[in-house]
């Protein structure tokens, strides 16, 4: 009978339930205005870098990018993670401010430009999506920077306990160790016509937000779009009638 029990898989379940939070699966422990701490005793500083449009250059202007990005290349003595986050941009909102101030619009001609326009929008989202682009460094520090040895890391779990070294200790790693190397990004990305910033606290939080919640936007979206329906129907009650 145990082995005729351990062969059918719905008999096989173990009395203990098999369930996580989703906190246990995401590295971050904490966020700072200049950091992210994670369990390991890693940390990840987030620089959001503006973008180039390299094919508008000159010829010139074009070499001078290539060699400046080389150099910026060649200096980097740390590990330095590139990252491009693509969206689906939803603009459903600014077609409906269009349609809230085309009314308002007084001068015929400009407000047949807004038409124009407006109907411009609406054909180009049905046909093709919007996309919206974002541009990210991530420099990374190691837990191994704080003291740890590999043995020691090894036999570390967050499950397990905390880490040997006190968070204050660890901040401070952090700080020594990725301001530098933030400095020096900065300013040879300068050189390449790009501004880094850093992410502060609440910006990274609304990364991280976006990043494990992507339906998030949409159904604020939708919540909007009913709220903006029963406005309108509240202001067409509100109207008086005509000879009252």
């Amino acid at each position: 009978m145990k082995n005729l029990t351990s062969k059918i898989p719905i008999l096989n379940i173990p009395d203990k339930p098999l369930y996580d939070t989703v906190q246990n699966h995401i590295p971050v422990t904490d966020v700072y205005d200049d950091f992210v701490l994670l369990k390991d005793g890693g940390a990840a500083m987030i620089l959001e870098s503006t973008s180039l449009n390299f094919g508008l250059l000159s010829e010139r202007e074009q070499e001078a990018v290539v060699a400046a990005y080389a150099a910026l290349i060649n200096s980097l003595s740390f590990p330095v993670q590139i990252l491009v986050r693509t969206q689906t941009k939803d603009i459903s909102k600014y077609i409906f401010a269009l349609d809230a101030q085309i009314p308002k619009i007084v001068n015929p001609k400009l407000k047949t430009i807004m038409l124009g326009y407006k109907e411009f929008i609406s054909e180009t989202i049905s046909k093709q999506n919007v996309l919206s682009k974002r541009f990210f460094l991530i420099i990374p520090f190691s837990p191994y920077e704080i003291g740890l040895s590999k043995s020691t890391f090894s036999a570390f779990s967050p499950q397990r306990g905390p880490l040997p070294y006190t968070k204050e200790y660890i901040i401070k790693k952090v700080e020594v160790a990725l301001f530098p190397k933030r400095d020096h990004l900065i300013k040879q990305a300068a050189r390449l016509g790009l501004k880094l910033t850093t992410l502060n606290k609440e910006e990274a939080v609304k990364l991280f937000y976006n990043i494990f919640n992507p339906d998030t936007e949409s159904v604020q979206l939708k919540y909007d779009q009913e709220s903006n329906e029963e406005d309108k129907k509240e202001e067409e009650n509100e109207k008086p009638i005509f000879g009252q």
